[in-house]
């Protein structure tokens, strides 16, 4: 076997570290260059499409929340229509239009950053860097578009750039450039640190001032001052997908990262658990033919507390949701399948932990937890 050793490699012209592949290495091109989790729309565990949608809300794509106040209704896919070397997009269609929005009316796509993430910025000092943000775009209109960044710890000091959909119904790909900013915030906790966002329409509130190319005190006018119109005409479309955000000035090549990464990454935020993961044979109804998520210690004759330990430490202590009707408790001897209620959430950044209250009757000290049908589940929620 033959070994090389050396300190340096330098390409034919001198002094510069060699390409691969056409990119020179750095330390912010390799393995975690993308400080976007989820940009390639591969993750949606909370389901693959959502109508009838005229509120704000997380409900297809991981980390990717739809942002509304009185602009339409929408339907929003995890879709399959994607660019080449990519299978998914988040995409927003308008079923009811909204030619006209009053002032204060918004719709946009909204991805937060923890501070946690955004570190390596350094904003604030002399060491802060640029970034480069590039995704895939796709819709029925044409004209200009409005991306904006916000420092949620800095007074919402912004940037809203501007870039242009040049063919209808055709996928581009976008690079937009975030300068440094040595007068930036991003506090070092787990809280809401940077928005980033890609207006689809609004009303004048948000769109009568002026693009913003450079970090700029926040001023609502300015923030989608572009407007493309999305939503003005039943049918109006937007799809984005292979979004990347990274440190530098050259947007580099889509970093992929492994789905079982990508989808523990997500789990950071939000969780769900349920059919057919964790079910019941409803013909059969005993606990063998269970698979279960948690086990129900019993406290009394009606009460019990159901725990198991989380793949993944969440961001912070998650809020929970449960489709009780659909619980089910099972052992050898007894089987609650109907009447089981969510009482509290105790769960933790560790562990999912509830009470549950079933029908009165319980005469044994431990239970396998599932679901008895195809639409039961329960999530945790630590989205910021």
């Amino acid at each position: 076997m033959s070994t090389i050793k050396t300190n340096a490699i330098l390409d034919a012209s001198g002094g510069n570290t060699t390409t691969i592949n056409g990119t020179t290495p750095t330390a912010y091109n390799t393995m975690g260059k993308n400080l976007i989790i989820n940009g390639a729309m591969q993750i949606a565990q909370r389901g693959t499409q959502s109508t009838g949608i005229t509120t704000t809300g997380f409900r297809t794509v991981d980390r990717f929340r739809t942002s509304l106040s009185s602009l339409g209704t929408w339907t929003e896919d995890q879709s399959t229509d994607a660019p080449s070397g990519f299978s998914n997009s988040f995409k927003l269609t308008c079923t009811t239009a909204d030619a006209s929005p009053a002032a204060g009316d918004v719709a946009y796509i909204r991805y937060m950053f923890e501070g946690f993430e955004l570190q390596n910025l350094a904003y604030g000092t002399s060491s802060a860097k640029p970034m480069t943000l590039s995704f895939w775009v796709k819709s029925n209109k044409t004209g200009s578009a409005s991306v904006q960044l916000l420092q949620n710890d800095n007074s919402s000091k912004n940037i809203s750039p501007s870039y242009a959909i040049n063919s209808a119904n055709t996928w581009e790909y976008k690079t937009i450039s975030i300068p440094a900013d040595t007068a930036g915030n991003i506090d070092n906790d787990n809280g809401p640190a940077v928005s980033l966002i890609w207006w689809l329409n609004s009303g004048s509130t948000y769109s009568s001032g002026s693009t913003q190319t450079s970090w700029s005190t926040y001023s609502a006018a300015d923030s989608n001052a572009a407007n493309l119109g999305v939503g003005g005409a039943t049918s109006d479309y937007i799809a984005i997908t292979g979004v990347q955000l990274e440190v530098g000035s050259v947007a580099t090549e889509f970093e992929r990262r492994p789905y079982g990464t990508e989808l523990q990454l997500c789990q950071r935020y939000y969780q769900r658990y349920g059919y057919p993961d964790s079910f019941i044979n409803t013909s059969q109804v005993v606990w063998v033919d269970a698979t279960t998520f948690g086990y129900f210690i019993t406290f009394d004759t009606d009460d019990g507390l159901m725990t198991h330990p989380l793949p993944v430490r969440m961001r912070a202590t998650p809020s929970a949701s449960i489709t009780e009707s659909y619980i089910s408790l099972n052992n050898q001897t007894q089987s609650f399948t109907s009447g089981n209620t969510l009482q509290l959430n105790s769960s933790t950044v560790t562990h999912a932990s509830f009470h549950i209250d079933t029908n009165d009757g319980i005469t044994t000290p431990m239970f396998a937890v599932s679901f008895s049908n195809a639409n039961g589940y329960y999530d945790l929620s630590a989205e910021l």
